[in-house]
């Protein structure tokens, strides 16, 4: 337990949980996005407010959101102390250095793109997560679907993104996804060993493919309902 510990408290080893955490965050915004597409549906949020039941409701589903919740703490804290790390060993910046011609932009900024997304998450939790879950009543509209009432959180997606402010929030912080995971989805390969001259490229490659489609998929929704709804 003690060498467990040592290992990944090291700056090896949280440089590691950072990457093992972060590839499972994005497995998981794959499957919210997928999730988020009925909305498109033309059924008046019937089969969302469905699919946000069975999310709610599915014991499996449950668990998975602690493990979820889990990948989040580790890859936020691990973040905030490797960050205080490496301030801690360049406390002082070299007068003639020139970062931005061995490093990109996104890789320079990952602390205030990580920022951006957290105060993101959290705005959106308290929209619709914490309403659905935690409020009395379930702080929602009630609709009947086939004689069965359930929660209407289409209802509650649709009034939100009437509201310019919070769409732009939205696209902004899909902006600052989309940038901190171009650098992040390399660099975890890269933390766990897999760079390779012969896959690296296609890791490259694919890494800013999935950044750009997936943030824009979710970038898309509140555009959607905003300008078309």
């Amino acid at each position: 337990m003690n060498w467990f510990t040592k290992t990944f408290s090291s700056t090896v080893g949280r440089k590691i949980v950072m990457a093992v955490t972060g590839l499972f965050l994005c497995s998981f915004l794959v499957v919210h996005l997928i999730g988020n597409l009925q909305l498109f549906r033309n059924d008046g949020g019937e089969a969302f407010n469905l699919y946000s039941d069975f999310m709610a409701h599915n014991g499996v589903i449950r668990f998975m959101e602690i493990i979820l919740v889990l990948g989040f703490v580790f890859h936020i804290y691990d973040a905030l102390v490797l960050t205080r790390l490496n301030k801690a060993a360049r406390p002082i910046g070299y007068v003639n250095s020139h970062p931005e011609e061995n490093s990109s932009w996104s890789s320079r900024n990952m602390g205030l793109l990580g920022t951006v997304i957290l105060v993101f998450l959290i705005i959106h939790l308290w929209n619709f997560f914490v309403p659905a879950r935690f409020e009395a009543n379930g702080g929602l509209e009630r609709v009947m679907i086939e004689d069965v009432e359930y929660h209407n959180l289409y209802s509650a997606v649709v009034l939100a993104f009437q509201n310019p402010i919070y769409v732009a929030i939205y696209v902004i912080s899909m902006i600052a996804l989309a940038y901190h995971l171009i650098h992040g989805f390399q660099s975890a390969f890269q933390t766990l060993g897999l760079d390779h001259k012969k896959y690296t490229p296609f890791i490259q490659k694919f890494g800013v493919a999935f950044s750009i489609l997936v943030c824009l998929g979710f970038a898309i929704i509140p555009l959607y309902f905003f300008f078309l709804v």
